[in-house]
């Protein structure tokens, strides 16, 4: 028979065996845990059957109930019955059944030798006869001991089925058999029943699959394989046949109930069998061969019942626990194969449930309507379990026998359980809360309590923020109450205020900068209704500085308070009489605000800042309007009502606050730095007339009244480009007037007062310019009109004596100072004196000489031509120096006046003479030679003299030539110049001619015989 037909075609999705999905449960009855008796199948008779609900080793099926009964059959099947022949094998002992052999074959050849010899007659018909019993007889013998290891298994089957306990089989029982009957264990009919009774053994202590393991199948499995004495092997082909029945049940079944079963039954399977044969399963157990499982899969077979058992173990474990019991989970948890960090975490999550028992039971009488005072004993109760198991919990951890507890001992924490979510904190603070309020009794911190809260919030998992602010709640409303029951007895009487609030802090251990933020909203609570009439009466006054006192609360505190609160009042006075408008301020609106400010007895610079604030708000409103009008006009009519509002409700709005009479005040005292600045200032005022008219004159101001005020103004609310550009509008106003604009485009001014003049002045108060911004914007304003008028005289950029009285009588039209008026001619005739000699360099009209003739006239040439023009002016006068054909070089005028001159860098300048007397050095050569052959000895005198200019300025070798009888020439035609002996010299050496030629030379020359050269040869070839 073909192993492989065993092997049962796994199922197409092999993923599906370890599915979580739990099946309902079967009913299965245990056997019953009887004694051991004699292990003797021939004392068994009175004995009772297990009743275990497992298929037959031929049909095995699965029972739905069953209950421990005598006449049912037990685990491992009825008793079997021997054969005649197998009665008679275990009827005889080993040395009996082989005497017996002995004796029937000796009976059946003596036996079949006399019927032979009688019935043949014959010694040969004697030897058949005897020969054929014979065969029979051994035939008879072979079969008498080829049955003794099925007589030993039989045996063997009736000694286990009739024990009450197979678990308690012993080994020496079995030995007892394989002795009795003289057969080994290798025999196939002995081995064979050995398979089957620890299959039935095996089938039977596993438990259904809807049925979770109870721990000690391991065990017993263990123990009934020794006791047996089953081979590993065989043991798991055992296994190994079970999971394949176990496979071939769950293809055949069509409920998706019984396939979880099976699925959960096989995982059960391969975990017992993996500890059983411990570290051997590996090769002896081939799950992924025969079922195609893979080693995940195994490892969550292993990992899923190792949890069942050890989470059905820790279900002993009570708030009670002690070392023994960890130390035995340790053991429970090895044995189970269960890794540390899952134990720790089933172990976590343990106790996590024993104090959420607690913690629910503590709620539900919290939030009970009818909680009374013994709910609230309860619900503490409660929370003092919680902490007593998390302190038990600490203690064991830091155990001397830690090390060999179960892992995960340690605090409590409710993270990842029933109360860990947003949606639960709420409580877990309640149940803090509680807690926390029970903490101090008689009005005091009991200090205990402290470290049971600190666990509390660790176990509830609240932030330290949370806490905090529960404790701050408790604490405040316990401070409250202890402040307010001492505050007109023992704190009235302390002679140290401050000692008596710091003792109070301490015994509630609240912090001292929350009580003075108490101390201070008690402060506001008083104030708030003692001004709740408008004002603050004597004796208000006196009982606010009696809770000052008593709180110890600071000045600056108070006066912050008062500020806040009496300036929310005193704003909505100073809002509802600004609302009232110009033409609205009268006499019971300034009664109001008087009362108002004296009433609530707000300082002067507080009822001021209010004040300021709510008047700058309506300027801006006014500015912003001012801004959106359509045209110059609008603008200025916006601006007057600013001013208006300002002279008649910001300036009496203010003498109502300071209560301040509204007559013209003495004119103060000037200071004499003061008086100093004014006359400073006093030429500038009277050269320009827009400022001269902003000067009222005495009678103006006693007929104007007082004038409007200064002190608030929007210096910090615009910025001083804004300001400016509001105060020119309005200065541009009142020098044109109203403008009508009549048709066909003309503009005519039909309304001009000098009195707006006036209001610029105030207008310039109300922006916060100082005299001297002012100022600045008159002359900027006077120079823009100046400059206009003298760009159209000036557009030739000369100046004559009619020019300059006609821009004389421009200035004084527009009022222009004298030094800006001529600042603004010089900037006008320098920008156009630029321009034109800008363009007569680009044209080569101006030399070195012309710079220095503008330079004496204090012309600023830097301005006026650039850096890159400078430097073409010095490059041109460089050339002329090597082209003057003088052979004059001068280092000092060249290196540093002209650069000096010219305001360019000296060695820029050095680098541009080289460049040039380089270059201007052998074009003098060629030039001289040219010259020399068109018999212009004049000009070979000039071009020599440049080659030595350049050398001058540039050292240069001997120049080499193709026709040394040239350079002679030269030589000669330099020397009838009667040139400077050292220049003579220095010619020799660039042309290159020997000493001798050059005396011989010299000689010819003083007797009137030099060489002309061939200038007959020339005339020849010239015709």
């Amino acid at each position: 028979m073909e192993l492989s037909l065993l092997i049962p075609y796994p199922s197409p999705s092999p993923r599906l065996l370890f599915s979580p999905l739990k099946p309902s449960p079967l009913l299965r009855l245990h056997p019953s845990r009887n004694p051991p008796l004699v292990l003797r199948h021939r004392c068994c008779s009175r004995r009772r059957r297990i009743s275990l609900l497992r298929c037959s080793a031929d049909a095995p099926s699965v029972a739905t109930s069953a209950a421990a009964d005598d006449a049912k059959p037990s685990a491992f099947g009825a008793r079997k019955e021997l054969s005649p022949l197998q009665a008679v094998v275990d009827a005889l002992s080993p040395p009996a059944r082989l005497a017996s052999s002995a004796v029937l074959a000796a009976a059946a050849i003596a036996a079949g030798y006399g019927l032979g010899l009688r019935l043949g007659g014959t010694r040969a018909a004697a030897i058949g006869g005897a020969a054929v019993l014979g065969a029979a007889g051994g035939a008879v013998v072979y079969a008498l001991n080829a049955s003794v290891p099925e007589v030993a298994a039989v045996n063997l089957h009736n000694l286990v089925a009739g024990c009450d306990d197979p678990a308690a089989l012993n080994r020496e029982d079995v030995e007892s058999i394989l002795k009795k009957y003289g057969v080994k264990k290798e025999d196939e009919a002995f081995r064979a029943e050995l398979c089957d009774l620890y299959s039935r053994f095996v089938s039977s202590v596993l438990p259904p699959g809807g049925e979770d393991l109870k721990g000690n199948e391991v065990e017993t499995i263990i123990k009934f394989k020794a006791a047996l004495g089953i081979d590993d092997p065989d043991a798991a082909n055992v296994h190994m046949e079970i999971g394949r029945r176990i496979f071939r049940e769950r293809l055949e079944t069509g409920d998706r109930e019984a396939d979880m079963e099976q699925r959960k039954a096989f995982q059960k399977l391969i975990y017992v069998s993996n500890l059983v044969f411990g570290e051997a399963s590996t090769f002896l157990l081939p799950w992924k061969r025969l079922f195609r499982v893979t080693d995940s899969q195994v490892d969550i077979a292993i990992r899923e019942n190792a949890k069942r058992l050890y989470a059905f173990k820790l279900q002993s474990v009570g708030r009670n626990i002690d070392a023994k019991q960890l130390i035995d989970l340790r053991k429970a948890q090895l044995l189970y194969r269960l890794s540390n960090e899952i134990a720790a975490e089933m172990f976590r999550e343990h106790t996590r449930k024993l104090i959420e028992e607690n913690i629910s039971t503590a709620l539900e009488i919290l939030k009970s309507r009818t909680k009374a005072l013994r709910g609230s004993k309860v619900v503490i109760e409660e929370l003092e379990k919680v902490l007593a198991l998390n302190e038990l919990l600490i203690s064991l951890s830091k155990h001397a026998e830690a090390a060999q507890f179960a892992p995960g001992v340690g605090p409590i924490s409710l993270l990842g359980g029933e109360y860990d979510g947003d949606r639960k904190i709420d409580d877990l603070k309640l149940l803090y809360r509680a807690y926390a309020a029970e903490a101090f009794p008689n009005g005091r911190l009991d200090e205990k309590k402290l470290v049971a809260l600190n666990h509390l919030r660790n176990i509830f998992g609240l932030g330290k923020r949370e806490a905090e602010a529960i404790m701050l709640d408790i604490t405040s409303t316990l401070y409250r109450k202890r402040l307010a029951k001492s505050f007109n007895t023992e704190l009235a009487e302390a002679p140290s205020k401050a000692a008596f609030l710091q003792n109070l802090c301490e015994e509630l251990h609240f912090d001292p900068e929350n009580a003075s933020k108490i101390h201070e909203e008690i402060y506001r609570q008083k104030l708030q209704q003692f001004v709740a009439d408008g004002e603050l009466s004597k004796e208000d006054v006196e009982s606010l500085m009696s809770y000052q006192v008593r709180l110890c609360i600071p000045q600056q505190t108070v006066d912050a308070a008062h500020a806040e609160i009496c300036g929310r009042l005193f704003e909505k006075v100073v809002k509802d009489a600004i609302a009232s408008g110009v033409e609205g301020y009268d006499a019971e609106v300034r009664a109001s605000v008087r009362k108002a400010a004296q009433g609530l007895r707000l300082k002067k610079e507080d009822a001021m800042a209010i004040a300021s604030k709510a008047v700058r708000r309506v300027f801006l409103n006014y500015v912003q309007r001012a801004r959106g009008a359509g045209n110059r006009i609008e603008t200025a009519k916006e601006l007057k009502k600013m001013i208006a509002f300002n002279t008649l409700v910001v300036t009496e709005l203010i003498s109502d606050i300071k209560g301040e009479s509204t007559t013209l005040p003495t004119e103060p005292v000037s200071s004499e730095p003061e008086q100093n600045v004014e006359e400073k200032e006093e030429d500038e005022w009277e050269s320009l007339q827009t400022l001269r008219k902003t000067r009222p004159s005495k009678e103006l101001e006693a007929k104007l009244g007082k004038p409007g005020q200064t002190e608030i103004t929007l210096k910090d609310d615009l910025p001083f480009r804004e300001r400016a550009d509001l105060y020119e509008s309005y200065l541009l106003f009142c020098i044109t007037g109203e403008v009508t604009v009549v048709p066909f485009g003309a503009q005519i001014t039909t309304k001009k007062d000098n009195a707006e003049y006036l209001l610029l002045n105030q207008l310039g108060g109300i922006l916060g310019l100082t005299n001297k911004e002012v100022v600045d914007i008159h002359i900027k304003f006077a120079e823009q009109a100046f400059t206009k008028r003298a760009e159209v005289i000036l557009a030739d950029g000369q100046l004559s004596k009619a020019r300059i009285e006609q821009l004389a009588e421009v200035q004084k039209q527009v009022g222009l100072p004298g030094e800006y008026a001529q600042k603004v001619i010089k900037n006008i005739t320098t920008t156009k004196m630029a321009a034109a000699i800008e363009t007569a360099v680009n044209r080569g009209r101006i030399g070195i000489q012309q710079v220095r003739e503008l330079k004496e006239a204090n012309v600023d040439l830097d301005s006026m031509i650039s850096v890159t023009l400078r430097e073409n002016i010095f490059r041109k006068t460089v050339e002329e120096i090597f082209s003057s054909g003088t052979g004059v070089f001068d280092e000092h005028e060249v290196y540093e006046k002209i650069p000096a001159d010219l305001s360019i860098d000296a060695e820029k300048a050095k680098g541009i003479v080289q460049e040039l007397a380089k270059t201007r050095l052998e074009n003098s050569l060629v030039q001289a030679v040219a010259l020399l052959r068109q018999r212009n000895r004049d000009g070979v005198v000039a071009s020599l003299n440049d080659m030595l200019a350049c050398d001058t300025a540039v050292p240069s070798e001997p120049l080499s030539w193709s026709s040394p009888q040239e350079l002679d020439d030269l030589y000669c035609s330099y020397l009838k110049s009667i040139p400077k002996p050292e220049k003579l010299s220095r010619l020799q050496y660039l042309l290159g001619i020997s000493d001798e030629k050059a005396s011989m030379l010299q000689d010819a020359a003083a007797q009137g015989a030099l060489p002309m050269g061939n200038e007959e040869e020339e005339e020849e070839f010239a015709f």
